[in-house]
């Protein structure tokens, strides 16, 4: 399950089960803890992502659920983000797809595993795209690129 999901059954833990230790396991900053914690650094998973477990999430459920491919996760996620500048939502788009490219392989050797979500990503039996990507996607991200633009020639007519 995804770390947006368990961050919620861990709150609902704490505030319904009579486990209120597990509020301070919801607040901990999450660390992959690969690297020595000093005095000036510690680790900081999303930090290094780039991008929050919320997002991640979001980004797992349009790619699995959804079927969305980086320009139409870019066109859901720049109404549904509306707040951020459609650049930046692009921005956060590019950077999952160049990840997702880069270790979509792994998931051909993961063991296979309990389903308890749509969104799992046990690739054995229930995915069956591809998994050997260009990392680049030139053409989508080129797309994408082109829709940025119109947004800001659309705020430049406002």
């Amino acid at each position: 399950i995804s770390k947006t999901d368990l961050r919620r059954f861990l709150h609902y833990a704490a505030d319904h089960l009579g486990y209120p230790v597990l509020a301070e396991v919801v607040t901990a900053p999450p660390t992959a803890e690969l690297e020595p914690i000093t005095a000036s650094y510690s680790q900081k998973d999303e930090a290094d992502m780039g991008m929050t477990y919320d997002e991640l999430s979001r980004f797992g459920r349009l790619r699995k659920i959804d079927r969305c491919g980086p320009l139409s996760m870019f066109e859901v996620l720049v109404h549904e983000w509306n707040h951020l500048p459609p650049a930046e939502v692009a921005d956060k788009v590019k950077r999952f797809f160049r990840y997702y490219a880069i270790n979509r392989h792994k998931m051909t050797v993961l063991t296979p595993s309990y389903h308890a979500e749509s969104y799992s990503p046990d690739d054995n039996r229930f995915d069956l795209r591809q998994f050997l990507y260009n990392v680049r996607w030139t053409r989508q991200f080129r797309q994408i690129d082109q829709r940025v633009a119109q947004f800001g020639e659309a705020e430049g007519a406002e």
